[in-house]
């Protein structure tokens, strides 16, 4: 059984990349199924972000996985393969440790994708893809998670990139407190962006989703209205300030809405922010007069604030990351060893089972207990002893190793 792990991030791949690699979140325990009866792998969980699209996999065909996801996503090996990393074994266990430490986030020492990652452990737990290998690599990753946070100050001072966000709104307001400002969506990430600015007090907060009673929910929070994204076309001339993040997989915001709404704004200036993979508002849109608008790469540069602080911390953090590598992979070779010493099992209480029926015979017939007891544990013992005494009376270059390996199991002091 390998193990590997394989996907794109922000550092390898463009949005334009990622949005085509990205997994909606309710296609994702058809996606799991789909990879596990395609035989490419045995056991898998699949990572999807605005910032990254993960597939972790366990199985005798690890090349094949790789192969599903371009088909997947309708494309060819060779088109993905410039962006893709793929990562074996105790690379594998590395990477998931610094990803859930928050190691290899765009923002350093952000807490978010450790709840992304659950989720997606989660749902290959429910979608019955999540076998005893990812389950102990993710628990593993969970508990390294714990202890950096506990233990380093890795996160401190950083900036979210919802916090980020609100910066760049007031590098073009004066003022949140004057701004009417528009979520479009109701997920995770629209609540963290939604609790920055309506700390900021601005003049209104409106939630559009695709369902009203979940919009309405997450705007009443923050004193807010909600309308369906039916209304967006009419309404969105009303709002200086734009957030998206949605799980539709074609853009809901196109140039032509927007164009019509800067015309009725009289041209003032709307900040537009899509947090969203695949991009919710047409990337056109950035080409209009007075809008400004933001993709989660465009805010890179604001979420770099205080990084220098928090690599002192990441660098005790790839310390603790180190040493638990060695303890997966210690448990690693145990596991691969399971099917070898099972077989050696099997093998003796096959051995067991003859010489015990032979010597049940033999008491049938009348023979002396005593006789019988010292048959049975001579034919036993001959035919436990074979297949080493075999293996050490061959010649060859092994011959050496196995003389080792014998004199260690069964802890001999040989004399020669």
């Amino acid at each position: 059984m390998h193990l590997l792990a394989f996907g794109l991030n922000h550092q390898t791949a463009p949005l334009s990349i990622r949005e085509k690699l990205a997994f909606p979140v309710e296609a994702l325990p058809d996606a799991l199924r789909q990879l596990t009866q395609s035989q490419a792998a045995a056991e898998a969980a699949i990572v999807s972000t605005c910032n990254r699209t993960e597939i972790y996999c366990a199985g005798s065909h690890p090349a094949d996985a790789i192969a599903w996801l371009a088909q997947y996503h309708r494309m060819t090996p060779d088109e993905i393969a410039p962006y893709l990393y793929r990562l074996d074994a105790n690379e594998v266990a590395r990477h998931a440790f610094r990803v859930a430490s928050g190691l290899d986030s765009m923002v350093l020492g952000e807490t978010q994708i450790l709840g992304q990652l659950k989720d997606a452990v989660r749902v290959a737990q429910e979608t019955g893809t999540l076998g005893t290998h990812l389950n102990a690599l993710f628990q593993q990753a969970f508990s390294v998670a714990k202890e950096v946070r506990s233990k380093t100050a890795v996160g401190a001072s950083s900036v979210s990139m919802a916090a980020a966000g609100v910066r760049l709104a007031e590098q073009i307001f004066a003022s949140i407190g004057e701004l009417n400002v528009l979520f479009v969506g109701a997920g995770e990430m629209i609540e963290l962006v939604a609790t920055h600015f309506a700390a900021r007090q601005p003049a209104g907060i409106t939630v559009a989703n695709r369902t009203l009673e979940r919009g309405r929910a997450l705007a009443t929070r923050f004193g807010g209205t909600a309308m369906t994204l039916a209304d967006l076309h009419d309404s969105l001339a009303r709002f200086d300030v734009v957030v998206t993040s949605t799980a539709s997989p074609v853009p809901i915001i196109g140039k032509g809405m927007v164009e019509r709404a800067i015309k009725l704004r009289r041209h003032r200036p709307m900040f537009m922010l899509d947090l969203a993979v695949p991009r919710d508002v047409e990337p056109e849109v950035a080409t209009l007069n007075d809008v400004f608008l933001y993709t989660v790469d465009d805010i890179a540069g604001v979420v770099e604030v205080g990084r220098e602080a928090r690599q002192v911390a990441a660098e005790q953090a790839e310390g603790i990351i180190v040493s638990r590598v060695d303890e997966f992979a210690h448990w690693l070779r145990q596991r691969q060893s399971v099917p070898l010493i099972r077989a050696l099992r099997d093998e003796g209480e096959r051995l067991r089972r003859q010489a015990l029926e032979a010597a049940l015979k033999q008491l049938a017939r009348g023979d002396a207990p005593e006789k019988v007891l010292e048959t049975l544990s001579v034919q036993l013992t001959n035919k436990l002893m074979h297949p080493p005494t075999q293996a050490l009376s061959q010649r060859g270059e092994e011959q050496d190793a196995m003389r080792q390996a014998v004199t260690r199991i069964y802890r001999l002091h040989s004399e020669s």
